[in-house]
């Protein structure tokens, strides 16, 4: 979840809002990578969610953080809830799942080395404190009821809301983790490629990077039930976006789409105002309820934007949102496999000649389908086995052909960072597969075993 945005002043032309998403249009050059990743952390001795406050909490940790690191604090209501350091921030998800959003990176090199070091710096704070973190997509065995809840006021009004609009909403908020990757595009024409690209290969991202098949101590029937729980949360919000693929498709229409997305909150002086369900319309109007007369602000439609949540979403940049936590090494992995996609022209043309020809029923049971059964899904003729190896070919010749060298140039390209995708590959099993296994070998159907297996 973000925190406030700083789009800039008032919106005085409804052409604004366009510009600001065309403003993220930068030359090749200057194309970046920003990779987040959300993280569980608990009580050792109880295996219990961290709390907020205490000597073991979330708190603790963000002001070792803070002491120890040099981040800077980020409040609210005399709460810290964050840190910024040299691009990067640490954010709090609503039910305490640590978030690290990275700085814009040159290569995956560097990104993997901010990866390690956020970490080690968790890691340090953490075990003197007896806390640890895990990289998983869903929390393993804990309740609804068990989780804390951020004091942020976004997600009070959130929490609020989910139950009007979707059965899993709150389950999203306190009980899921993410990695994704935001990229960069040049024109508006770079953006729908990628834009569609991003859409219809998700489900190959949730498929291979499947790593949440536990819900309240058992096997739930899914290897991503994260992204199960994302098809029941919003239908507003939510989804694969079938008018991303027709004709014409360009910023104005994403503009026209995140308008009709009703809004959550207004941020005014520190305070989340409560706009749950009214109209971004109505505001341009000066017929907010929640505001009485106020127009907004470009800060307003970057925060708005925020709210939206499909698979794959824009701002100034391209998110791609289909992926479960998971261990430490796949952390890399999945910017490499979009940076692979995206960020040279063949291989992005390679992947958009893989798919133009899905329909949205194709793309949808897809998504469907790579929740439930992951690498051995399958939709009509496409075993997504076989589209998973043709996509990480192509990421890997895309990595090669952008040659970006590390370890001193020791390393030839960033190719290397896809080796889990590869083993899973050739294995034919996920982190979730992998997880089963123990769960119905070694660990006697005893899902709390994950966190000694497999904390950072």
């Amino acid at each position: 979840m973000s925190i406030p945005q700083s789009g800039g002043g008032p919106i005085e032309r409804p052409e604004q809002m366009v510009e600001y998403l065309a403003s993220g249009c930068k030359p090749k050059e200057d194309w970046r990578i920003g990779t987040e990743h959300e993280k569980f952390g608990y009580c050792k001795d109880t295996l219990n969610p961290l709390p907020y406050q205490g000597p073991r909490s979330i708190q603790a940790v963000l002001e070792g953080l803070r002491d120890r690191y040099g981040w800077s604090p980020v409040t609210e209501a005399g709460n810290i809830i964050g840190l910024t350091k040299d691009g990067a921030n640490v954010s709090l998800e609503p039910g305490g799942q640590l978030e690290l959003s990275g700085a814009p990176l040159e290569t995956i090199h560097q990104t993997c080395d901010e990866v390690n070091s956020h970490l080690r710096e968790v890691k340090s704070i953490a075990d003197e404190i007896g806390v640890g973190f895990i990289g998983l997509g869903a929390a393993p065995h804990w309740t609804h009821a068990e989780m804390p809840m951020m004091p942020k006021g976004r997600y009070r009004l959130m929490t609020d809301y989910m139950d009007r609009v979707g059965t899993m909403g709150k389950t999203m908020m306190y009980r899921t983790c993410t990695v994704q990757v935001n990229l960069d595009f040049g024109s508006e024409a770079d953006m729908v490629q990628k834009l569609r690209v991003a859409l219809a290969l998700q489900p190959v991202a949730t498929a291979l990077f499947a790593n949440s098949p536990f819900l309240e101590g058992k096997a739930n029937g899914h290897k991503s039930w994260r992204s199960r729980v994302w098809r029941d949360l919003d239908a507003d919000r939510t989804g694969m976006l079938p008018f991303v693929f027709e004709d014409g498709f360009g910023f104005e229409h994403w503009v026209d789409y995140a308008l009709d997305v009703p809004m959550y909150f207004v941020y005014r002086d520190g305070q989340y105002i409560n706009a749950l369900g009214q109209s971004f319309r109505d505001f341009l109007k000066g017929q907010l309820p929640a505001l009485p007369g106020e127009t907004p602000t470009l800060s307003d439609w970057a925060d708005h934007l925020t709210t939206v949540f499909p698979e794959a979403r824009i701002k100034k940049f391209i998110e791609m949102r289909g992926a479960d936590g998971g261990p430490w090494r796949r952390l890399c992995a999945l910017p490499a496999l979009w940076v692979g996609l995206c960020y040279d022209q063949s291989a992005l043309d390679a992947a958009w000649d893989l798919v133009k020809g899905f329909d949205a029923e194709t793309r949808d049971a897809l998504r469907v389908a790579a929740s439930e059964q992951g690498l051995d899904a399958k939709v009509g003729s496409i075993k997504m086995m076989d589209l998973a190896k043709e996509v990480v070919a192509i990421a890997q010749s895309g990595l090669k052909a952008r040659a970006r060298p590390g370890s001193g140039g020791m390393v030839p390209d960033e190719t290397h960072f896809l080796n889990a995708l590869q083993e899973s590959l050739e294995t034919g099993k996920t982190p979730a597969d992998e997880l089963l296994d123990h769960y119905n070998g070694d660990w006697g159907q005893d899902v709390t075993r994950v966190f000694g297996e497999y904390s950072y």
